[in-house]
């Protein structure tokens, strides 16, 4: 049967492992977040096979994508993180190819992976984001610190796990963060930094989960601190009024309207205190490890991970050709 949503989307539930066929987790890929996807899609492997699903790895940059319908699958779980993977490239070719694939498609995937369009168009849905500005070059350092102030978040438009990102507390340290950046993507932002609660949103099949608070001993919540160190502390609850975390649900859901994302993925958020929430990013495939945040949600409404990787993949069935 199919489910509709209030954003409008429709899902199939699967109730036999059988009626998915033979799936692919696409896994590992070229970006600069190979290591985190390897264990994604390891974790989700196992997790899938855990529910009876033929279910094998598939690593893009190790074989040829259009072995994909050569080995006869019938559809993918899509665990690849970074440009390549999450930006609408490998969902353009598997739309290609007539294989259903889990989460957003092309446009949303593409508009997910780009900050600088992300923050435009939720800002036009009502969502608001950090004070930002587009970094072109030295010309615009001055007028960066003066209109944004210190200290910023200078970071790549098309990274994810905060790869290529830097904490600007001086003027003096602007140029080699931008530096940092531009050799991952030629469009830089910087972005107002704003001392407060981090907080992040899942969104599974058009609901949103219970919303985590994220604290770190670090300067900010790193690629580190996302899948490594030990001393990084996730509240669930958030801590929030009730009201507060709706708010903060809400703004996740019209985020994922505003950019086109569907099916899952989570969004994140700064909070100073007693003021409304402020949009850092969206990711349309989130890590699944055991240091990830979905997960961590889904758990606490009751969701196991297995059960997790099963409703992601029913995700794929609303890609399926009439």
């Amino acid at each position: 049967m199919s489910r509709l949503r209030p954003s409008g989307e429709a899902f199939r539930r699967i109730a036999k492992a059988a009626d998915f066929g033979r799936v692919a987790v696409l896994m590992g890929g070229a970006s600069a977040e190979r290591e985190v996807s390897l264990m994604t899609g390891n974790a989700v492997l196992e997790a899938l096979l855990a529910r009876a699903i033929d279910a094998v790895t598939f690593d893009p940059s190790e074989r040829a994508l259009g072995d994909l319908v050569v080995a006869g699958f019938d559809r993918v779980f899509i665990a690849l993180h970074g440009p390549g993977g999450e930006d609408g490239a490998v969902q353009g070719a598997l739309e290609w190819m007539g294989l259903p694939y889990t989460g957003s498609g092309v446009l949303g995937s593409a508009i997910g992976m780009d900050k600088l369009r992300t923050k435009r168009l939720a800002q036009a849905a009502g969502v608001a984001t950090p004070p930002w500005m587009e970094l072109t070059g030295a010309p615009d350092f001055d007028r960066a610190v003066a209109e944004l102030g210190l200290p910023l978040a200078v970071k790549p438009a098309t990274q994810g796990s905060s790869v290529g990102m830097s904490r600007v507390a001086t003027a003096a340290e602007l140029p080699a963060a931008w530096r940092a950046a531009a050799a991952l993507d030629p469009v830089v932002i910087a972005e107002r930094w704003i001392t407060g609660g981090e907080f992040t949103v899942g969104v599974l099949q058009g609901e949103a989960l219970p919303a985590i608070r994220i604290e770190t001993p670090r300067a900010f919540y790193d690629y580190q601190a996302k899948y490594f160190a030990n001393d990084t502390r996730y509240l669930i609850p958030c801590g929030l009024s009730a009201g507060a975390e709706s708010m903060l649900q809400r703004a996740a859901l019209a985020t994922f309207a505003a950019t086109g994302a569907t099916g899952w993925g989570r969004v994140d958020f700064v909070a100073a205190a007693d003021d409304a929430p402020l949009l850092l990013e969206i990711n349309t495939v989130p890590g699944m490890t055991s240091h990830s945040l979905v997960p961590m949600a889904a758990r606490a409404a009751g969701i196991d991970f297995p059960e997790l990787a099963w409703r992601i993949l029913e995700t794929s069935f609303a890609r399926e050709r009439a």
